[in-house]
């Protein structure tokens, strides 16, 4: 009966409950399915089946007509309930109970158990009085990632108890799902007012952890509904910041109706001034839907470390019809220094760039069209307005996938587009609107001989422009390329071997090891390239050059069998080369600068042509999989003679401690602008989301050639049966930010979270 009870504080929410949107109501009427919430149960061997009458027995049974007077073990039972007491008094006329001594009352429909002293029943009806009750009351169990999770059911206990149609209300009682009889936190109110599948509220109720009251609410609705949405206030959130000061932070979601919603949140910050964070969603139709939100601070400190700024994010997507699809994915941010300084995420807090793109697209058979507009900034520095904006408005794409002709080994593919392009940055900008048009077709073949597998192919592209940029300035003249590109892809036949697989491996007893090692040769050949360092770079496609060159890789690869014959790849290494045999591009190479070209960017992607080239870096990739994860990159430059630049990443776990460690290492070249970095990471944990006790976890950034920590975090948090407590202290130090923060949250099983400490930034 009191099920619902049990979900009374299953949110952080104060009123409101903000779940996804749903789909408008349907135009036509539909015939109601099955109560989602209502488990699914088997019928219980020997129980009457509904209709039918109740079952009564005991050790002594008397009857005075249609009353049976029920002594020692006393039961009646129903296909929902079953009652048992020292006594009860059952009228087989009205199906009315009365028990006492010992009284149990079980729901198989809900799951729930009551014990009580006395209680007057109707087993029809369902409705009655329960006196001095206590009981329990399965929980629903939502698993998801930051959510603490127990299968501990609710608890509850009141002075009594009454049931009243679909109504349940219990008096001066509590609710836990902790172990009693000394749980770690209960909600504690003289009534719970409950609907199940609908709705519980808790009036002039105290939260307590043991003994003591926590906080008081005068009223608290929780929706019992399976997605509920309900219009209310938002918990406030209180923290401090050492950039910011104190913040204090009140919100409202409006559910505007079944499709459509908003929230916002009002933000002090006592050093900075005011902010706002809004989200508006919606599901218009079965094919459209769309999330926005924004992120704004509105300064009022002289501070400069606090500047005002805005985040704007809005996803859509939407299905057309007859194959069209339309998406958008729109990321606006005013200014860099702004997202240093308010982002929580470090990897966000680096990162110097925003993506948008929206388009319209459909592809059939082999080829697809697609309308595009996108906007990129590329932020070069914390001042203000030292950004490149790249902007397509719009861009019209075609492509045709490989497809064969006739039954001919023979494939043709085509790319193509027209577009309207323009890039803004601080030395210039072109005009408005500069027409590029772009046509690939390409022919290609395949020919396996003696193990030998050779794929010739040739290629046209046509690029036109109408503007070009000089050594000073961007004018309207056309720019044309008639380029030719061929290409030919050797893969020599495998070399393997079979052995048994050493110890280390940890494979186990008889597994094996497969040695292979894979060589390719790719030969390529680009010609027509003129001009190319008057072309406006946009995209990829603006960076294709003049080239004579071939490309060697060599991969080796481990594969283990174990015993069950499971097959997996430990170990692999690859290694990739260029030779250059025109060492100034078709001239498109300048020395002393940094030169971007394809031939270049699609080995690796630290610039290393700075003059002429004859030869590229050499290209190593490690990975081992196996009781422990290792990847390492590196590129030696045999010109330079040594490592450019290196990442190597260690993971492992070994039962409830987790390790990763992470190194990258830039080094300095003053001629193509790479200052170099040493930048380590680090990560521990001991425990998880769930594991009760003490869980430990700490990770952190830090540049060895500034020797300055970035970003450090440490969390503990300690779990009980039922709820959990996580403090959390963070550290960022890096541009124009220096900031402490200090963390505190409170986790109740299967409910939610209250604090400072937000899921996203938790390290479990």
């Amino acid at each position: 009966m009191l099920v619902a009870a049990g979900l009374l504080f299953s949110s952080t929410k104060l009123i409101g409950q903000t779940y996804r949107p749903t789909l408008p109501p349907p135009a036509v009427p539909v015939q109601p399915g099955p109560d989602p919430n209502m488990a699914v149960r088997p019928p219980r061997p020997g129980a009457p089946g509904p209709g039918e009458v109740a079952k009564a027995s005991a050790d002594q049974q008397e009857s005075d007509g249609k009353i049976l007077h029920l002594r020692g073990n006393a039961r009646v039972e129903t296909a929902d309930d079953l009652l048992t007491a020292d006594e009860i008094d059952y009228d087989e006329t009205t199906h009315q109970a009365e028990a006492r001594g010992h009284v149990h009352l079980e729901s198989f429909s809900h799951g729930q158990k009551m014990n009580c002293d006395r209680a007057e029943y109707n087993t029809e009806t369902r409705t009655g009085k329960f006196y001095n009750v206590s009981g329990t009351s399965a929980a629903r169990v939502e698993a998801r990632r930051g959510l603490l999770t127990t299968q501990n059911p609710f608890y509850f206990s009141g002075e009594w108890a009454e049931k009243s149609e679909d109504r349940y209300i219990l008096h001066n009682g509590f609710l836990t799902d902790c172990l009693i009889p000394a749980p770690w936190w209960r909600l504690k109110g003289p009534t719970f007012d409950i609907i199940p599948g609908d709705r519980a509220v808790s009036r002039s109720s105290w939260f307590y952890v043991k003994e003591v009251p926590i906080f008081y609410t005068p009223y608290f609705y929780k929706s019992l509904e399976k997605q509920p949405r309900r219009s209310g206030f938002l918990l406030p959130n209180i923290g401090n910041s050492s950039l910011r000061g104190k913040t204090v932070g009140v919100g409202y979601f409006w559910a505007i109706n079944r499709s459509y919603d908003l929230t916002y949140r009002g933000l002090l910050y006592s050093q900075t001034g005011f902010g706002h964070q809004a989200d508006f969603r919606g599901v218009v139709n079965e094919r459209t839907s769309f999330d926005a939100s924004l992120y704004g601070i509105t300064s009022t400190s002289a501070n400069s470390n606090a500047p005002s700024g805005l985040v704007v994010s809005v996803e859509g997507k939407s299905e057309l019809g007859k194959g069209w699809q339309a998406r958008g994915d729109l990321r606006y941010l005013s200014s860099f220094l702004f997202r240093q300084q308010f982002t929580q995420s470090f990897d966000e807090a680096v990162s110097s760039e925003t993506h948008s793109v929206g388009y319209v697209t459909r592809h059939w058979s082999d080829f697809g069209f697609s309308l595009v507009a996108e906007r990129n900034a590329n932020f070069q520095s914390t001042a203000p307005n030292d950004e490149i904006v790249l902007r397509k408005l719009p861009e019209v794409q075609f492509i045709t996938r490989e497809h064969a002709i006739r039954k001919l080994p023979v494939w043709v593919s085509l790319d193509s587009s027209y577009g309207l392009e323009h890039r803004t940055q601080p030395l210039f900008q072109t005009r408005q609107f500069v027409q590029r048009v772009n046509f690939e077709p390409r022919i290609m073949s395949a020919v396996h001989w003696n193990g030998f597998d050779l794929a010739p192919s040739f290629g046209i592209h046509e690029i036109a422009y109408d503007s070009n940029i000089t050594t000073t300035h961007v004018t309207g003249e056309n720019v044309e390329h008639f380029a030719r590109d061929v290409m030919l892809d050797i893969s020599a036949p495998p070399l393997s071997r079979i052995f048994d697989a050493p110890k280390w491996m940890g494979r186990g007893k008889g597994a094996k090891v497969k040695h292979v090692i894979e060589p390719r040769v790719t030969y390529r050949y680009v010609t027509g390239i003129e001009d190319f360092n008057q072309v406006i770079r946009f995209d990829d496609t603006d960076i294709l050059s003049n080239t004579h060159e071939v490309e060697f890789s060599l991969t080796n690869r481990l594969l283990a069998k174990d015993s069950n014959g499971n097959v997996s790849e430990v170990l692999s290494w690859q290694l990739w080369y260029k030779r250059y045999l025109d060492p100034s591009f078709g001239g498109a190479v300048i020395p002393g600068q940094a030169n971007v070209l394809m031939s270049a960017v699609d080995l690796t992607g630290i610039p290393f042509v700075d003059g002429l080239r004859r030869q590229s870096p050499v290209v190593s990739v490690l990975r081992y999989q196996s009781n422990m994860n290792v990847e390492w990159r590196a590129d030696y430059d045999p010109v330079r003679k040594g490592i450019i630049d290196s990442g190597i990443n260690v993971d492992r776990r070994v039962k409830q401690v987790y390790v990763s460690l992470g190194d990258y290492l830039l080094k300095s070249n003053p001629v193509i602008g790479a200052p170099g970095s040493n930048q380590l990471r680090g990560q521990i944990t001991y425990g998880g989301d769930n594991r009760r006790g003490w869980n430990y976890g700490f990770s952190a950034f830090y540049d060895y050639r500034l020797g300055v920590m970035q970003f450090a975090q440490s969390q503990v948090t300690y779990n009980t049966d039922c709820c959990g407590i996580s403090v959390q202290y963070r550290r960022f130090s890096f541009g124009e930010r220096n900031e402490n923060q200090f963390r505190v949250a409170f986790a109740i099983s299967n409910i939610g979270s209250v604090g400072t400490l937000r899921k996203q930034d938790r390290i479990f």
